[in-house]
Formats: structure tokens, sequence, C-alpha cells
């Protein structure tokens, strides 16, 4: 399946985190896009968002990362441009929770959008990828 992977690639943890969850997926048999690896800095902020949205367009489904105390904004804006017309699945691997209701883990517009939350506080790379892979194959037509 074509995988839009989009998460915060703001640190080198965070695209370390964002390398090896790829490198899980695709030996899961999936192509993924990640943006870090098409945002060289010295573009545009214009031509990084063209890239980012043709990214999004030729994908089948969002895979989106809502760690941190309040979800990346741009991941926000990746899944709610995504909404209507492919499916989008949500994990969150930080034990935190940044919900606006009680008892949810992220901010419910983007829970209650998604196809598929995943909740798995401090999982490793290869099970967070494996719940990833186990919500794929669910997804309706698939």
């Amino acid at each position: 399946m074509k995988i839009y992977l989009a998460g915060p690639l703001f640190t080198s943890a965070e695209q370390e985190f964002n390398r090896q969850l790829l490198d899980a997926l695709e030996r899961a048999g999936h192509e993924v896009w990640l943006p870090q690896e098409h945002e060289p800095r010295e573009r545009s902020a214009q031509a990084i968002f063209e890239t980012d949205v043709a990214g999004l367009d030729a994908a089948e489904v969002v895979v989106a990362n809502m760690d941190g105390p309040d979800p990346d904004s741009g991941t926000c804006w990746e899944c709610g441009y995504a909404y209507k017309k492919k499916p989008i699945i949500v994990f969150r691997s930080d034990f935190r929770e940044a919900g606006d209701v009680s008892g949810s883990p992220f901010n419910l517009m983007l829970s209650a959008s998604a196809a598929k939350v995943i909740l798995a506080p401090l999982a490793s790379v290869e099970e967070l990828a494996g719940r990833i892979a186990a919500a794929l194959a669910e997804l309706p037509g698939k």
C-alpha cells in the first residue's frame, strides 16, 4: 500500500524514528513516502509545500504520528487535507494525554476523523509498525 507517513521531523530523534518506522513498514511490503526525504531545507517553503501535497495526493493512506503535548501542526494539516480523500490511521506512542475531552489521547477532531486510532504508549518501532500493518490490512477494500 502507498503510505504518506506524516509526523514531526524537526529534531534528529524525530527524523531517526521516522526513518526506522519507514524501514519497518517497507519490510512489511508497503511503499512509504516520508516528507523529510523530499524536503531539502534550501528549497523554498512553497516548493516544499507543493512536494508534500503531491506526496499526499499520490498516497492511498495517511499514517500520522500524534505524539507530543499537542500533535504537530503540519501533521494535523496533512490529516485535514486527506480526510475526505483517503483513509487516515493515527498513532500515538506517547504515554501522555493531550486531548480536549477527558480520557481523549489527543484532539478529538483528529481521532474522530481517523479510520483507525492506534494507542501504543512507549511501543518499539517494530511493534508500532506491526500494529500499523494490521490496521492497514483491516481497511475496507484491502
